[in-house]
C-alpha cells in the first residue's frame, strides 16, 4: 500500500543520515590519520595533513578536526572565513 511505503520511506531517510554522517566520518578520520595522512583527493594533488608539527594526526584528532568542519559547514562556513583573521591564518 502506499501508506506502507511512505512509512518505510521516512524511516529509510530518517536512518540514512546517521549513517552518511557515519560513513563520512570514518573516510576522512581514516585516511587522514593514516600512513599516507591524505584522503584521496588530497593524495592525487600531493597534500597531507599534519598538526602543528608536521606530525601525522592520531585518529581522534582527524576525528575532532572532522566534526569541526561539519559545525563549521553549518554556521555558513564562519569556522572558514575566521582563519583569514587569525594569527596563524587557521
Amino acid at each position: 500500500s502506499n501508506e506502507m511505503a511512505s512509512m518505510l520511506g521516512a524511516i529509510f531517510g530518517f536512518l540514512s543520515w546517521p549513517v552518511s554522517i557515519a560513513i563520512s566520518w570514518l573516510y576522512f578520520a581514516i585516511q587522514e590519520s593514516s600512513s599516507t595522512q591524505a584522503t584521496l583527493g588530497k593524495r592525487a594533488l600531493g597534500l597531507r595533513v599534519t598538526d602543528r608539527n608536521g606530525n601525522r594526526l592520531t585518529f581522534a584528532r582527524a576525528s575532532g578536526r572532522h566534526f569541526a568542519r561539519i559545525l563549521s559547514n553549518l554556521t555558513l562556513f564562519l569556522g572558514y572565513a575566521m582563519a583569514g583573521f587569525t594569527r596563524n591564518k587557521q
